[in-house]
Formats: C-alpha cells, structure tokens, sequence
C-alpha cells in the first residue's frame, strides 16, 4: 500500500511538472516581441471646483486598435497612475467619470516617464445615465454600482459568464460556481434585471455565453422593495446583473450535449433560449447517471467537483450512485410599462443506490463500546416547482410585488440495516436487525406580498409585508425491526408495523414599517410592527401486524402522535439609521412578545402553553474609506425559541435503543453576534483584500442530554446550558501580475481559524469542549492567454481539541489538500482540462487509508467551424476512489465505507446555435497557434 501511495504522489508531481515546463517552453518558443516599460501618471481635477475626482476610470488603449493595455481608478485626491509594459510605441490615455465629460489625450510610450499634470474636465451635458451608457471604461464606478464593460476583458472564443467572470478584477469563482466580488459572496444574478431560471446561478454562468453580454454591474444585494424605498440593503452579498447587448436582444440560442461511455455511464442536456426584447423564454432538460443531480453540460468542472468533495471529506459526505433527470422553462416579460413578470417552472427526478458500511468506538464516561453496521438504500424522488415573480408599479411612487411558489415532491425509499454493539472485551452486548419500506408526498405552497409607498422627495415610505405558507405531507411507512439483547433480563424487541403519517403547517407574517425622514435623505426613524404566527399539526398513527386478521390493524397509541404546535410571535420596534455617501449607520431595538403552545390530542395531559418575553437589538456602521477600501460591522442579539420535539414531554419509542423525551421547562437561546468586515482592492495593482471576523456567543442554548445503560439503552431529553460560543476569523489575499499582454502571473493566500466552544452531556456527566483550528491557503497560477492556464493551490488544516473532563483525551488533526488544475489550448481546436487533488490525512489508524490521489481529465476538439466539440472524459484517470472517511468527536470514532462513483470513460458530442446580433469573432487578437 505504501509502494502505491508513494507512486501516486509521484504521479502527482510529473503531472504538475509537466504543465509548469509546457508552459516554459511555450514562453520560450513563442515570437518574440520587443516590450517597453512606461509609466504615466497625473490628478484629475472638476473644472469649476478644482476639487479631485475620486472613483474615476483611467485607461490606457493603443492609438492604433483601441486594444485595451491597462486601467487604473484615482484614489481620493484624483491622482493615477498607469504602468507596465507594451509593444505599442503609442497610445490614448482616456479619462471617464459618471456626469463629467470624457478625456482623451494620445502620448508616445518611449518619454519616460510622463507626467499630465493636472486635468481638468467638465460636466457633460447629456444626461448622467446616457453618459454612463456610452462610456467605453473598462471599469465605472457610479454610486453603489461596480460595472465592467465586457469588451475589454478577453477570453477564449466560446467563453461563458464564469470564464468572463474569472478575469475580472476582484472577482472569484470556485469550482462548484460559488461567486465573490472583493471576498463577498454572490447570492443572486440577473439578467437584464430579471432572474433567469430560479436561484441556481450557475445555470446563468455556466450556459449563458460572454458574446451576447455588454456589461456586468456588481451591487449589494436587494430586494425590488429595498430597492425601490431607497434602503441599503444586505451589505454582506453582492448581486450580478448581466446587461445584454442591444442587438442581442432578439433571436434564438442555446446548446445541445450527449454522452456515453463505459459501466453504461451516460449524459444529455438541451438549453434553448427565444429572446425578443422584454420578452425571454427558455427551456433546458437533461440527465446523467454520473452523480450530478444539477443541470450542467458534462463540463469537467461541473461534472468532477461534486464528487472530488465525497471522496476527500475524512469527516464525512454523501455516497452513492444518483441517477438524476431534469427539465424546465423560464419566461419573462414586460406587459407593459411598469408591469413585470418573470417565472419558471421545474421537474426533476432522482433514482439513489447507496451501500454503507459504518464501524465506530463509543467513548463515555465510565466505559468504552463498539457498533458495527451495514446498510443498503434504494430511493426515488420525483419533484415539481413553480415561482413567479410579478413587479407591478402603480406610480413612479407606489410598487407592489407579489412572489408566489409552488411545490410537490414524492418520495419512495427502501432500506435496509444490520447492526452489533461489542463492549470493551469484545463480547455482545446487543444486536439489531431493520427493514423499512416508506412513501411520502409533500405539497407547499408560499406567497409574499410587497406593498411600498414613497411620499415626496426626502426618503419618507409605507411598507407592507406579507408572507403566508402553506405545507401539506403524508407518508406510509412499513416497518419490521428486530432488536435482541444479550443480557437475560432485558427482553427483546420485534416490531412489525405500518404508519400512517400527515402533516401541515400554515404561517403568516406581516410587517409594517413606517419610514420618517428627520434629515433629508440621511437621517431616518423607522417605526415597524411585525407580527408571525405559525401552526404545525403532525398525526402519526402505528398499526401492529395482526396475525390473525393478516393485517395491520392493532393500534399502537404508545408510538402514535397526534399534536399541533403553535408559535405567536409580535415584534415591535425602532430604528435610527443614517447614511451619506461616506458612510452609514443604524440602531434597531424591538421587544419580543412570544407564545408556544402545545397540544396533544391523545394525551392531554401533556399539553403545554408558556409566554416568553425577550429584547432583540440590531447595530450596524459602514464607513467607505475610499472607492477602493470599506469597512463594515455590527452587533445583533436574537431571540430564538426551543423547537416542538424539545419541548415536548411526550415519550418517543420509535428507536427501539433511544427513547427522547422533550423538556417543558426550556428556555429559549439569546445569541448575541459581533462581526466585522473590512475589503479593499487595488485596480492599479490588481490585487485584493478582506478580512471577516465574527463572533456568537450563546446563552441558554439548548443541547441533548444522553444517559446509556449497561444494554447500551439511551435515553435523551434536552436541556440549557450557558458558556457556548465560537469565534471565526477569515482573511484573504490575490494579486495578478500581468507579465506582457500575453502572460499573467497570479498568487493569493489567507488563512481561516476559529475557536469554538461547547458545553454537552456525555452519559449524564457535563462537559466542555474547546476546538480550535487554523486552515492558511496559498494559491499560485499563470496564464498564457488562449494558450494554457495553470493554477495550484495548497491548504492545510490543523485543529485542536481540548476537554475538562479525564476520561476524555485531547485530539489533535492534521489534514493536507493540494489542488491543481489546467487547461491547456496550444493547438488549435484544441483543449485539453486536467483536475488533480491529492489529500493526506495522518492521523487515521494505520490500516485506514490515509492519502489518496483523484485525477480527472477532458480532451475535446472543435467541429462545424468551432460550432461543436467533441470531447473524451476520464473520471478517476488512476482508479483510486474509495470514499474511505473518518469522523472524530468527543464521545466517538468513526470509520465509514460507503458506494462511490468508480472510473469510467466517457465520449460527448455538444453543439451550440445562436442567431442573435451580428456575427463575427470579436476574441480574434491574433494569438499564436501550434497546429
């Protein structure tokens, strides 16, 4: 085995190894061009005040093409600076800045260095909104709105959103589509202002194409009716909105991709979009059999990265085999003037193969035990789900929105399990057979309502919300248990029984929130009301099997439930908030009025009905210490309330080793959150920064309370406790480097560390857990535009866990990931994509394995005048995954085995159409290639 490993790793190494050295040799061979260093520098000044002009874009482009050399943003003062490296012997240095008329002023690159001196510009007459439309910056910055004019950022010719994405400055995409601008997540993207196919945004970024888009606006996150009262909205993520260009917005486009190959592994997926100005409409569908439940077109990025996270999580992740199918259509249109609709609808459909293995050490206070499993699910799942999204504004002053939704799923599964208990000397102390074969079926439905009125022109509004829910479920559930005790004393247990289940849920809130502008557009007392009431009714009905009927008709009312539980909740409230340009803040404190209720229809007796009463606050400051640098911060105390099962003393049996009673006397869990968040970016450098902290420190959290017997019995409850919290520190670091206008260098590093503390029960006894972990990053990549991309990153963790009780010993765990991933398209119609992960984990046991190497790889070429390409996949190129994982606590060590996704070949053909704008190939620079 270790012979294996140590081959593996060598593997590894070549592989990297040989990208780095291509990439050399390329730079090497490549024509040689004659590049000058220049350096120009000046302050940009308003005509009329003198003043600086801080935010504006300065960009330098070639006399003779208009290509696009480097771009700069003045600081606070309005000085620039623009330097590198050229070929060109001149260029125009522009100037754009939102409401000011544009400068250009053309300069020969070989006068070193230059200096403009100051530049003094005046406002433009047109418009500020047609002057921001026609501007050709590659980057604007106007009020809360980051926007990057596509045409000067190039790509590979068939480039989507994500690889457009990824060569914008402060921008940062993950393998699985996560998105973040200057270290803030993206949670939602648009198209013209419109969502495009739900909240999934990978299908935007993945499906739709660079070619059809003219720019890409960044803002903080709102809602339609934040936006429109003029509100600040979620500082913490950040929207996308995809502007198409005018001649794009009428044709037909889309792409259509299939795939077979070895072990009967398969692929299909179809996208087709109809625009017509206001009006879109789309339709996708697919399936595969290869892991991926998503809509994707098999691209190695899409298809490997949800499985590479299964293998190399030592602490656990899903297994298994998904048979996945999916299908929908997306509208969107503007009725009229000032009435928008958008909606979609979706089907998707998913067969699970699962078989488990599970071995595990139980660690308590007084005794040590062991448990040894094995388990096999069949599953089905069938789902439907409709939103619809209508904005209708009545006035330039009055907006309603109204978003409902829809949603019905069916569910069939078939498991099965075997398990033993062993003490500390290997004898049995117990051992347990199950089998269970359930249907279930849920239909939901939730609407909201937004209604906002804004009065003359210092910022006063009416605000209305409401959010009702609808939710429906039934399942059958047929189950046979047998559970048999080595001890004489205990008796054992046989079930076979039927359970007939339904559920439902409805729930309102309302809010009301009045907005008095004390200082015009700065200063502003909010008033607010909100009122949430939520009822959950839940009937279980157990049937014996009656051998003398053949029939499950004895009533079990000991494992039968028939209880509703409410939760009335009314909020008052006061904010104080104040905003500039510069910076804002806000205070907001409402008092809690709070009542749970409990009734159990079979057992009256154990009926529960308390009040609560409990102050909530929430603080913010922002401060914008320049176009380029932010901070954020604040401090929030939430009020949360113990869940239904904790708190009610009901007895339930269903597991025959763990009977759980909740605890009528819980209190609820008041949190109370300090977070800080400061980000900062460089577009002259082009690097980035951010660091976010955060802290929770929980009073009254309530956790469970487990005591275990000599028969390995449990029985839990729920209980308070006070001394909870965590610390978080996430910090993080990239620089592009931009070598000449073919080659850039990249790097970035950051750490994460946390501390978190815990106060549980093991066996009755409490104890504190303290886990500290620590997680630095560094990352290095270099770029040969249209050539090869490389990137590597390495990224160890090591925490610590530490106990006050003996019995417990401290743990320490080290784990090591290496990364690395390239694209190479040096010969033309051409590509070549490896993805290469290699973990270590040392402190397994000896005959657990503790390192694994995962290498996947695409080849594909292009066809029908680069209209279609047809690729080969190789998913685990050395056949090495196991899903081999190990999780570690106080109380247990667990060693699982688990079905996995094995090698397979895999032969696809994709072919893309579009009859949208004017044709052409706008990505043609004229980069070298080797045929």
């Amino acid at each position: 085995m270790n012979q294996h490993k140590s081959n593996s790793v060598r593997v590894f190494i070549l592989i990297i190894l040989f990208f780095f050295n291509y990439a050399s040799l390329y730079s090497q061979t490549k024509k040689k061009r004659k590049n000058s260093n220049f350096e120009i520098r000046g302050i940009l000044k308003d005509s009329i005040t003198g003043e600086g002009l801080e935010a504006a874009t300065v960009y330098l482009e070639s006399a003779r093409d208009s290509t696009l050399i480097t771009y700069t943003i003045t600081n606070s003062k309005g000085l620039f600076l623009l330097e590198g490296q050229t070929q060109y012997e001149s260029a125009r240095v522009n100037a754009s800045f939102v409401g000011y008329e544009p400068y250009s002023r053309e300069v020969i690159l070989s006068e070193k260095p230059i200096d403009l001196g100051e530049i003094k510009i005046g406002y433009a007459v047109a418009s500020l909104d047609e002057v921001f439309l026609r501007s050709r910056a590659p980057i604007t910055v106007k009020k809360d709105t980051l926007e990057f004019n596509v045409a000067s950022f190039k790509t590979k010719k068939d480039a989507n959103i994500e690889d457009l994405l990824k060569e914008l400055p402060g921008v940062e995409v993950d393998d699985d589509g996560t998105i973040r601008v200057n270290g803030k997540e993206v949670n939602k993207i648009l198209v013209n202002g419109k969502p495009f196919f739900g909240n999934d945004p990978t299908i935007t970024t993945r499906n739709l194409t660079k070619d059809i888009i003219e720019k890409i606006q960044v803002t903080d996150t709102k809602t339609d009716d934040e936006a429109f009262a003029g509100e600040e909205g979620d500082k913490e993520n950040k929207t996308i909105n995809l502007t198409i260009k005018e001649e794009n917005n009428k044709g037909v486009f889309g792409r259509l991709a299939a795939g077979g190959g070895t072990d009967n592994r398969f692929e299909y997926a179809g996208l087709l979009n109809i625009f017509d100005n206001d009006r879109r409409i789309s339709f996708l569908g697919g399936g595969n059999n290869i892991n991926n439940p998503g809509f994707t077109f098999g691209e190695i990025r899409d298809n490997f990265s949800n499985n590479v996270s299964t293998i190399f999580n030592f602490g656990g992740g899903p297994g298994g085999i998904v048979t996945s199918r999916n299908a929908g259509v997306n509208y969107a249109d503007e009725f009229t003037k000032g009435f928008d609709v958008s909606a979609n609808y979706f089907y998707s459909a998913a067969n699970n193969f699962n078989e488990t293995t599970t071995e595990r050490e139980n660690i308590i206070p007084d005794q040590r035990f062991f448990t040894s499993s094995s388990s096999r699910t069949d599953g089905n799942r069938d789902g439907h789900t409709a939103n619809i999204t209508a904005k209708i504004a009545i006035d330039s002053t009055f907006l309603i929105t109204i978003n409902p939704s829809f949603e019905f799923n069916t569910n069939r599964n078939r498991f099965r399990s075997e398990e033993i208990s062993l003490d500390e000397d290997q004898e049995l102390i117990n051992s347990s057979t199950s089998q269970s074969n359930s249907e279930s079926s849920n239909r939901d439905f939730e609407n909201t309502l937004n209604l906002t009125k804004r009065f003359g022109d210092k910022g006063a509004f009416l605000k209305f919300r409401l959010n009702n829910t609808i939710n429906n479920g039934t399942n059958d559930d047929f189950l046979n248990t047998t559970t048999l005790f080595n001890e004489e004393n205990q008796e054992d247990i046989t079930r076979d029984q039927f359970t007939d289940g339904e559920t439902a849920q409805r729930s309102f809130r309302a809010e009301f929130t009045y907005r008095y502008p004390l200082l015009s557009k700065k200063l502003f007392l909010d008033f607010k009301l909100s009122q949430f009431n939520n009822r959950e009714e839940n009937r279980r009905s157990t049937f014996e099997f009656d051998e003398v009927s053949q029939s499950f008709s004895d009533f079990n009312e000991i494992l039968s439930t028939d209880f509703t539980f409410i939760n009335r909740r009314t909020t008052p409230s006061v904010q104080l908030s104040y905003k500039t340009d510069k910076w804002g803040a806000g205070i907001e404190t409402g008092y809690v009025f709070r009542n749970l209720e409990n009734q159990d229809l079979l057992r009256p007796e154990l009926n529960i009905d308390r009040n609560f009463q409990a102050v909530e606050l929430n603080t913010y400051f922002n401060y914008q210490l320049s176009s380029q640098k932010g901070i954020y911060l604040g401090y929030n105390l939430k009020n949360a309330p113990p869940q239904a099962s904790q708190l009610s003393p009901f007895e339930d049996v269903r597991d025959p080793l763990n009977t759980i009673q909740g605890n009528p006397d819980l209190e609820p869990t008041n949190t109370h959150s300090f977070y800080i968040n400061y980000n900062a970016f460089n577009f002259q450098s082009g690097s980035g920064f951010y660091l976010y902290a955060n802290t929770d420190i929980r009073n009254n959290a309530v956790v469970a309370r487990t005591t275990i017997d000599e028969n390995l019995l449990r029985r839990t409850t729920y209980e308070n406790v006070q001394g909870n919290y965590t610390l978080n520190v996430n910090s993080f670091f990239n620089k592009k480097i931009k070598i000449d206008s073919l080659r850039t260098f990249r790097y970035n590093y950051g750490f994460n560390a946390g501390v978190n503390r815990n106060i549980n029960f093991n066996n009755d006894v409490q104890y504190a857990s303290l886990i500290s972990s620590i997680g630095p990053r560094v990352g290095l990549g270099l770029d040969i535009k249209n050539v090869i991309d490389l990137s590597l990153s390495y990224s160890p963790s090591f925490s610590r866990t530490t106990f006050d009780l003996d019995v417990f010993q401290n743990q320490n765990f080290t784990r090591h990931q290496v990364f690395f991933r390239s694209t190479l398209r040096a010969i033309k119609k051409w590509e070549w994509i490896n993805t290469v992960n290699y973990n270590f984990n040392p402190n397994v046991a000896d005959d657990f394995q503790r390192s694994a190497l995962f290498w996947n790889s695409s080849i594909s070429y292009s066809v029908l005048k680069d209209k279609a390409k047809v690729s080969l996949k190789v998913y685990d190129v050395l056949n090495q995954n196991t899903n081999a994982q190990r999780t570690a606590t106080e109380n247990l060590i667990q060693d699982v085995q688990s079905t996995v996704l094995q090698q397979y070949f895999l032969v696809g053909f994709s072919w893309k159409f579009n009859s949208l704008g004017s044709k052409g190939d706008p990505n043609n620079d004229g980069v070298i290639y080797f045929d």
